[in-house]
Order: structure tokens, then C-alpha cells, then sequence
């Protein structure tokens, strides 16, 4: 396709982070920088901290300082919200016009709601990398229920002011409602989780979990269902690799059901290649996802999956029985059998572990990104 010197500013939070949306943006926005596109990333979170994964020389970094996630109660951070957003808007429309973008693209992240509003010339696109149901998967009671519903509804008001709003799979696609500028776009994986490098399957007994340990993967019951597998296949482990909040109350966990042996907490890596080398299986119990991009990675080093059935990506990239399996929420007794299956058949795992490669092409990342340029042209032609 042919290439433009289109200049791009993507909006996020922060790039600090280990998680699989500050992952996905680097790889479009270091692969964008690479093919002489002009990338911006402006941050609100930063605060002098290093990007998790390496960025491309050619970025520029700006952040606005603007701190809403800071140490304060949930009720002086409600108070201060307004005058944040406030200032947000300020400084980002400073910013946007002194850069001339042709195109602003907001990570759904805090402040998303202003970008349309400011007149700078750009188009805006929103992306989102997480569930139209994500707010009410917190399960939250009361007054907390409420403000949930609340936000959820601003959600998408907030999706219809954008001139194109991006989603990661069709199932998400639908639960928005919208009927005009929105499109499908999955996640792509970078040629660094090169399909070539898939390893024997049965070289290590070890079943691997990764990402941020917090409430949304729900990693408490993965230990909990590993208890119930272990004693059957004892040569087999689990490590769980990720930062966050969970993490005293997950140790706590493992120290409890006496599986220090057998389970083990590891923290984030920005070289996390090496992780799906050393494992046979991948599992997750997420309550709710986008579309995985560690479900995207560990396909294609060859992993079988096991997974919830949670909203949205699972179904997208596992089929089941072929590639690994669908387990639907919450359902314990089957999650267990599956596992145990995998784990006690050498050649089903070798069956899984062709397929998952063979799926992963799906996920190319010229073929995804042409997809993205494709948009961007279009928008610009309007």
C-alpha cells in the first residue's frame, strides 16, 4: 500500500504499564514509525516513568502531567475529576494544535470524552481494548451499581461523538448497537512471536497464565482450579506472570493450599517470548477481555489454550476441541476435566499445538496494520 507522511497522535494514560493495551500501541505505533509515518504519543499519567516496551527512536513522547489516577479517595477524586478534565482539555488542545495531526486516536482512556471537542483539523478515531460490558462485569451493588450503569451509557455516547470508532471483534461490535463509521480491527501480532519458533509441546509440564493481577483476570481461580489438577499430574506446575494490586493476596493463596512448590508468581517482562518457550499450555479465567493479545501470543509459539468464554475474544481466537478449549463461565467441573485432558495427552496437546500455529496467521501484522491504513485514508478522504 502506498505510504503517506500522515501524522498520528495516539492518547492513553500512560505506557508504564506491562498490560496488552500499552503492548498493542507500541507494536502499531513503533510499526507506523518504521513505515515514515510521524507518531505522537501523549500521556496523561507518565510522570517521568519509562515506557514497559521499547518505543521506536522516531516517537515523540508528551505528557500532560494531568494525574487522575493519584492517591486519593474515590470521593476527593470525584471532586478534583472535573477540574482534571478541565485542564486535560487545555493543555491536549495546546498540544494538537501546535502539531497539526491529520489524525487523533484515543485509547478509550480517562479524558476520551474531550478529544472530539477540540477543533484542531484532525479526524478522531476511538479504539476500545476492552468488552461494551467491561463496567458492568465489576458485579458492583448499590450506588456503585448506579454510577457503573451511568458510565456505561456515557460509554457510548462517548463512541458516536468520534468521526470512527474501532472495535476487536465482531461479537463486541454488536453489544455497541452502532449501525455506521465503526469497524472491526483485531489486535496484530509482532513478528517478534515469529510462528518459527514454536517449540515441543512436551518439552516442559508447565501451564503459564500472564497479566496485570488484578480483579479482571481473576487469577484466584486459576490457583484454586490447579488445586484440584495437581495431585492427578504432579510433575506439572503453574506460573503466573504479571504485575498488580493481587499480588500479597494471591501469595497468600498459593500459601494457603501449600503449593509454593507448584505455583509460582513471577513479575512482568517486557521479554515475555521466552516465557511461552518454557510452557505447554496456556490458561486463562479472565471475567471479562478485548481481544487477548496474550491468547494471540501463546497461539503462536504453539500453545493449546483453555479459556472462560468471557466477553470478547476468546471465541474469536480459540475453536474449540481443535485449537484448545471454551469453557463457559464459571463452569469449574468442566475447566478442570479440559485441563486435565491436556495435560495427560502428549498427542492431543501436538494436534492443538499445529493447529494454534496454523490460527495465528490470522493475526498477521501487515495484514492488520494494512487494515489500519486503510481507515486512515478512507477518513482522510472524506
Amino acid at each position: 500500500m502506498e505510504q503517506r507522511n500522515i501524522k498520528l497522535v495516539y492518547c492513553i494514560g500512560g505506557t508504564y504499564n506491562s498490560g496488552g493495551m500499552e503492548r498493542v500501541l507500541t507494536n502499531k505505533a513503533n510499526w507506523l514509525a518504521s513505515h515514515g509515518y510521524d507518531i505522537t504519543i501523549i500521556t496523561t499519567e507518565q510522570r517521568g516513568r519509562k515506557a514497559f516496551f521499547p518505543l521506536h527512536p522516531a516517537i515523540h513522547q508528551i505528557d500532560l502531567g494531568i494525574n487522575y489516577q493519584g492517591k486519593q479517595s474515590p470521593l476527593a477524586k470525584a471532586f478534583a475529576y472535573p477540574f482534571k478534565l478541565l485542564k486535560h482539555k487545555r493543555a491536549l488542545s495546546s498540544h494538537l494544535l501546535a502539531i497539526k495531526p491529520d489524525i487523533v486516536v484515543s485509547l478509550f482512556d480517562n479524558g476520551s470524552s474531550i478529544i472530539p471537542k477540540i477543533h484542531d483539523g484532525s479526524k478522531k478515531i476511538l479504539e476500545v481494548h476492552f468488552s461494551r460490558f467491561k463496567r458492568k462485569q465489576y458485579q458492583r451493588k448499590g450506588f456503585l451499581k448506579l454510577i457503573d450503569t451511568l458510565l456505561s451509557y456515557q460509554d457510548l455516547n462517548t463512541a458516536k461523538s468520534y468521526d470512527h470508532f474501532v472495535v476487536l471483534t465482531e461479537e463486541d461490535k454488536g453489544y455497541w448497537g452502532l449501525k455506521q463509521n465503526i469497524s472491526v480491527i483485531p489486535n496484530a501480532l509482532n513478528p517478534d512471536f515469529s510462528t518459527n519458533q514454536h517449540h515441543n509441546i512436551n518439552k516442559a509440564h508447565k501451564i503459564i497464565a500472564i497479566g496485570r493481577l488484578a480483579y479482571q483476570k481473576n487469577f484466584s481461580e486459576l490457583i484454586h482450579l490447579f488445586s484440584r489438577v495437581h495431585q492427578e499430574a504432579p510433575d506439572w506446575t503453574l506460573e503466573i506472570i504479571g504485575n498488580g494490586p493481587d499480588e500479597s493476596r494471591l501469595q497468600k493463596l498459593i500459601n494457603t493450599l501449600h503449593l509454593q512448590d507448584k505455583v509460582t508468581l513471577t513479575p512482568a517482562t517486557p521479554y515475555i517470548q521466552t516465557k511461552y518457550l518454557d510452557a505447554s499450555i496456556y490458561a486463562m479465567t479472565s471475567r471479562y477481555e478485548g481481544l487477548p493479545m496474550v491468547l494471540l501470543e501463546a497461539q503462536a509459539y504453539g500453545l493449546p489454550i483453555i479459556s472462560y468464554d468471557c466477553k470478547c475474544g476468546p471465541k474469536d481466537i480459540i475453536s474449540d476441541e481443535v485449537n484448545g478449549y471454551i469453557i463457559p463461565m464459571k463452569n469449574h467441573e468442566l475447566f478442570v476435566q479440559r485441563l486435565l485432558t491436556l495435560m495427560q495427552d502428549q498427542s492431543l496437546r501436538e494436534r492443538m499445538s499445529i493447529q494454534s500455529v496454523i490460527a495465528s496467521r490470522r493475526y498477521d501484522e501487515e495484514l492488520i496494520m494494512n487494515q489500519w491504513i486503510t481507515l486512515f485514508e478512507k477518513l482522510l478522504h472524506e
